[in-house]
């Protein structure tokens, strides 16, 4: 069967994991959360003390990183450790914003990314997936959603987190991600925008999985 690459683009909150999840699980793909792997990176940065601005140092932890997913993806494991809920905490996510605007990082992680969808179809989200990571991907969406819906979303997802300050820092990262010089965040010229604000998880699922059946050689096989 040919391999098979949805990619879903959009920024914090929009509910990008959530569902990457479910379609994986839908379809059989192998979930891939890249946001985990920045998150990552940038716990091993912190707990080592590295200066954030170090981009020689950041390069080297996400090259000898060893990420292995669990739980369908759901959740990490760091070089041996189960990370999943310490990379979830304010503190990582804002620290993740940092490490994933360096260069060097992003093509080091772009690497170990290509090198999972060379075995196997996948979902992968983040912020560049459909422009970067795999433009000739079979599948693009850009999930997005008002301000409001996203920074209500994000701080259900973050540790210790409460929703007036989410809005703000998802308001930086917005800014951050969308003017970043390499891979910005932006939306694919043959990606399909939508929207989440009104609809929920199975109306979204439903909307990917009727591309993916509409796009794919092997959709037929999918419900």
């Amino acid at each position: 069967m040919k391999r098979v690459i949805v990619a879903i683009d959009g920024p914090a909150g929009a509910g990008k994991s959530t569902i990457a999840r479910r379609v994986a699980a839908k379809t059989g793909f192998v979930y891939i959360d890249t946001g985990a792997m920045y998150r990552a990176v940038a716990l091993w940065a912190l707990r080592a003390d590295v200066d954030l601005t170090d981009m020689h140092k950041l390069e080297e932890l996400a090259k000898a990183a060893n990420m292995i997913f669990l739980d369908g993806g759901s959740g990490m494991e760091l070089n041996g450790e189960d990370v999943s809920l310490a990379i979830r905490t304010p503190e990582v996510a804002a620290a993740a914003s940092k490490v994933a605007a360096v260069t060097a990082v992003r093509r080091a992680l772009v690497q170990k990314q290509r090198e999972i969808a060379d075995t196997s179809s996948v979902v992968m989200e983040g912020r560049d997936i459909g422009t970067v990571v795999f433009p000739d991907a079979n599948v693009k969406i850009y999930l997005d959603a008002d301000h409001s819906v996203r920074a209500e979303r994000r701080a259900q997802d973050l540790i210790g987190s409460d929703t007036s300050q989410v809005a703000k820092d998802i308001a930086e990262r917005d800014h951050r991600d969308a003017s970043r010089r390499d891979s910005p965040m932006t939306q694919a010229p043959d990606a399909v925008y939508l929207d989440s604000s009104g609809l929920n998880l199975d109306e979204v699922e439903e909307a990917i999985l009727k591309l993916i059946r509409e796009r794919t050689s092997n959709g037929k096989e999918i419900h």
